[in-house]
């Protein structure tokens, strides 16, 4: 479409802060994206510790305003029709002082002085001792998680800065969950999102069961963060637990107005108008979920070919998403809460108030791919070739894959991909398990080695490593649906949705055929931004009752019209969401016996690990 010819109409803006880049879109009312922009966010490691990760929030919302002054520039979109703006990041947490100031998380800027590390990342392992302690309690909250806290979370990491930081230093901090981060940021309001505080931040609820009243005090003063339990103004909630008494911040679902929109000081670095309605952020996957799993698709492979039906909210229970990047989540909706050992959640109210959602996840899929490639010997070979014949290293190793395939083809019989590697096993979890087995300490391993180091063996892992993907997300599955679940098909986004045949493969490992999305990529961002217009929306339906106050004064307020406006959300999300292309299961008779083998061995490999590890323990005891 051409902009100079559409600005007479309403746009939204997304902003997604993922892994390694914050990405910003401007998008029509249908869904359509404008302009887009990304820009590479900063990530500080340790040369003395592989397991700590660490980014800063002037640098990611630096990012942010590059990136929306970007796609106005290119869209010619004026500020004044943008009409509303989400924000979606990764689950990571972000210290700052009382006074919004950053507070430096890591010991190369000095834990609690004022620094710009001031963002312990997802992916960030430090907290492993915290997570053991949080999860021999035995504490209620643990149900609400799967039954183990994972040390990704919030609470592991906040209590791991409470023993590595001055007293003094931690009682003047601030926790956020990097989404509400960016809110507080772009509004100044306090006020935290459910996704946030109720995934990551071991919040549950009122009335979740008879005792729930957000934030569990006998919980927080058993792991040693009892401060907390009297009150919780600093890790967000709305109710000082002990004495019941409001501490005046709210809990919104997703998308409803945060404050009262964009503050003059964010609005000048956006670019933007002040007071542009600021929808309640989610994290990203659940982003991916609601730019994703309302779709419908293409019932055949011609352009116009018909569309599957328009879907309903009770569909959205027999959809899985699955947000695949550097990781993987897998989110599923139910109308109660299902309870699935090793899987996240329930989660009540993360998305839709009243509805629940369960999160599975793989801690490396995208970085694992990445990590079997770059550290095979013959990279440097495809590199190159890659470079000479002007296209990238995935297009290279697949027809190298080809090739195979026909050379193992011989006297009428069709080789397959899977026959090519059915003698090499991957198990992938070189970053240790998030789910089902929630277990940080598991580890990767690849059998049926050669001395071989050459292009044909890259390609190998490379498709075996596909193949240990696909074989975990079942696992996924199938514990899911054998707890409660009725997941009948896959709605994929992320970059690894642009690889199909990963993608066909998950298709046929799990028999349930998989969606993917217009633009995979970008499904996480579209997301953010149906927050903005949901937020404008009910800001509209609604702000003639406040006059120019905040929308949400108490917390009774955002449970009224949560549930009052919850179908318009789910409506938005089917308007602005561009039909997909659904691959069916397609695998052959023996390739199917053959990765159904393959998964046999895969669970094996599990019981296996977990034997030797006990033995090693044993012999290595100094009893």
């Amino acid at each position: 479409m051409n902009p100079t010819n559409a600005v007479r109409d309403n746009y939204y803006i997304g902003v997604d802060v993922g892994t390694g880049s914050a990405r910003a879109a401007i998008l029509t009312v249908r869904g359509q994206i404008v302009a887009s922009a990304t820009h590479d966010t900063k990530t500080w490691r340790s040369h003395k510790n592989a397991s700590i990760f660490e980014q800063s929030t002037a640098d990611i919302w630096g990012k942010i305003t590059a990136c929306v002054k970007e796609v106005l520039h290119q869209s010619n979109v004026p500020p004044h029709h943008v009409m509303g703006i989400g924000f979606t990041a990764t689950c990571s947490l972000a210290v700052v002082d009382m006074d919004g100031q950053s507070v430096s998380v890591g010991e190369e800027e000095g834990i609690g002085a004022n620094g710009d590390r001031n963002i312990i990342l997802w992916a960030d392992h430090r907290a492993e001792k915290e997570a053991n302690l949080i999860n021999s309690t035995g504490s209620d909250v643990l149900k609400f998680v799967g039954g183990t806290m994972s040390l990704e979370m919030e609470i592991p990491k906040i209590l791991w800065l409470k023993k590595h930081m001055p007293a003094d230093k931690f009682a003047r901090c601030q926790f956020f969950d990097l989404p509400d981060y960016l809110t507080y940021k772009a509004t100044a309001s306090p006020a935290r999102s459910n996704c946030s505080l109720v995934c990551k931040t071991s919040y549950v609820p009122p009335g979740v069961t008879e005792v729930s009243n957000g934030f569990d005090r006998s919980f927080l003063s058993q792991i040693g963060l009892g401060e907390f339990a009297s009150d919780t103004t600093r890790i967000g909630g709305t109710s000082n637990i002990a004495e019941g008494q409001p501490t005046g911040g709210v809990v919104l679902t997703a998308g409803l107005p945060v404050g009262r929109g964009l503050t003059k000081q964010a609005a000048h670095d956006l670019g933007l108008m002040e007071g542009t309605p600021v929808g309640s952020g989610v994290i990203d996957a659940y982003a991916g979920w609601i730019g994703t799993i309302a779709a419908r698709h293409h019932t055949g492979d011609a352009e116009n070919a018909e569309l599957s039906g328009h879907p309903s909210i009770q569909e959205s229970t027999q959809r899985l998403a699955a947000v695949a990047g550097t990781s993987t989540c897998h989110l599923a909706q139910s109308v109660d809460g299902v309870f699935v050992p090793g899987v996240w959640g329930p989660y009540k109210n993360a998305v839709f108030p009243g509805w629940w959602m369960n999160e599975g996840g793989q801690s490396a899929t995208g970085q694992l791919i990445e990590f079997v490639i770059s550290s095979h010997p013959a990279y440097a070979t495809v590199q190159e070739r890659a470079r000479q014949e002007g296209t990238n290293v995935y297009s290279i190793l697949a027809e190298e894959l080809q090739r195979l395939r026909k050379e193992a083809s011989k006297n009428g019989f069709e080789e397959s991909l899977t026959g090519l590697t059915k003698d090499i096993h991957m198990y992938p979890d070189f970053h240790g398990n998030r789910s089902p087995l929630a277990d940080p300490r598991m580890r990767g391993s690849i059998t049926g080695l050669s001395l071989d180091s050459s292009l044909a063996d890259l390609a190998l892992r490379f498709n075996v490593t596909l193949e240990a993907i696909a074989l975990q997300t079942r696992q996924i599955v199938d514990q899911m649906n054998s707890h409660g679940h009725s997941i009948k098909s896959i709605y994929m986004s992320g970059s690894q949705a642009k690889n199909i045949p990963l993608m066909q493969l998950i298709a046929d490992v799990c028999s349930v055929p998989v969606v993917l999305p217009h633009s995979p990529s970008a499904a996480v961002v579209v997301g953010a931004a149906m927050l903005g217009r949901y937020a404008a929306e009910v800001t509209g339906i609604h702000a003639k009752d406040v006059a120019g106050e905040d929308l949400f004064q108490n917390q009774a307020k955002v449970d009224e019209v949560s549930h009052s406006e919850k179908e318009r959300l789910w409506e938005i999300m089917v308007e602005m969401t561009q039909a997909g292309r659904r691959i069916e299961p397609a695998a052959s008779p023996r390739d199917k016996r053959l990765l159904e083998a393959k998964y046999q061995i895969f669970l094996e490999s599990i019981t296996l690990q977990r034997k030797w590890r006990e033995t090693m323990e044993q012999a290595g005891s100094s009893n």
